[in-house]
């Protein structure tokens, strides 16, 4: 066989394989299509769509207790490289060890071993005596076998990745009950009848609707006692309503509740009522 034959063939290998290239990303699924078919659309990444089978790979991640297989998997840097330079807090001893008071008594005593001379330091190298710390044993002793507490510990498949420490803990948040953290920043002040500036929003298009259960005051909740709607600096904006006059959310027109218990959380009220 000649060169130019040999090469010919070379093309025609080459064209086949980019064919069945092409063709797999034609017949491969999409993320949103792959996202349809399963009941947890929230376990389906990007990359599932590149396996062999999609679907049965969506339904075994989505299988009840499954481990799922660490995000570092797809990183190119070694695991925990990214930790290099970040100042790693100081160890806090428990709750229930703290307690004692042990933390003081220690400080006090290496402030003492600060404070002694070279000789002293040299003399108790050759001829060291045995510190005992003045503290109640039998303290010691309840904390460890009577108050001791059991730490906090992770759940089935629950793995480690950089920066977990560094994550907020949501389930500690409440939909709905604002913290005063959060109330600062959203310049609200620590007066609880100023409005939440989501409210106009929430008004205008509705109660969020990953959370149909929550109660808003001014939405589907009556205001807090001393509240009134308007559109005056302090006001609660507008209750929704439809051409009849009746609410669209829940019971806005509710009797006022005191102050502090119109927060999120609850069961949305019944039909509302009209604007009077």
């Amino acid at each position: 066989r000649t060169a130019t034959e040999r090469g010919e063939d070379g093309l025609e290998e080459d064209e086949e394989k980019a064919s069945a290239r092409k063709l797999r990303k034609e017949l491969r699924l999409s993320v949103a299509e792959l996202k349809r078919s399963t009941d947890r659309p929230e376990v389906v990444e990007q990359w599932d769509v590149t396996a062999a089978d999609p679907k049965l790979l969506v339904h075994l991640k989505a299988y009840r207790n499954a481990v799922p297989v660490p995000r570092h998997w797809a990183q190119k840097r070694a695991y925990l490289q990214g930790k290099r330079g970040i100042e790693k807090k100081p160890f806090q001893l428990p709750d229930f060890i703290a307690a004692t008071g042990i933390e003081k008594i220690r400080q006090v005593v290496a402030e003492k071993e600060e404070a002694k001379k070279l000789k002293s330091k040299t003399r108790e190298t050759t001829r060291p005596k045995m510190h005992r710390l003045d503290l109640d044993y039998q303290v010691l002793h309840d904390a460890f076998f009577k108050y001791q507490t059991k730490p906090k510990m992770t759940r089935h498949g629950e793995v480690y990745w950089e920066g977990k420490e560094n994550e907020v803990h949501l389930r500690e948040k409440r939909p709905g009950q604002l913290s005063a953290d959060l109330r600062r920043a959203l310049s609200m002040g620590d007066d609880p009848l100023t409005p939440p500036p989501f409210l106009v929003n929430m008004q205008r298009y509705g109660p969020p609707p990953s959370y149909p259960q929550l109660r808003v005051p001014g939405l589907n909740a009556p205001l807090p006692e001393g509240a009134s709607y308007g559109t005056h600096p302090g006001g609660w904006g507008k209750p929704p309503v439809d051409e009849l006059g009746t609410a669209l959310y829940g019971n806005p027109f509710a009797p006022p509740v005191p102050a502090g218990g119109a927060r999120g959380g609850g069961a949305a009220g019944g039909g509302g009522g009209g604007v009077g």
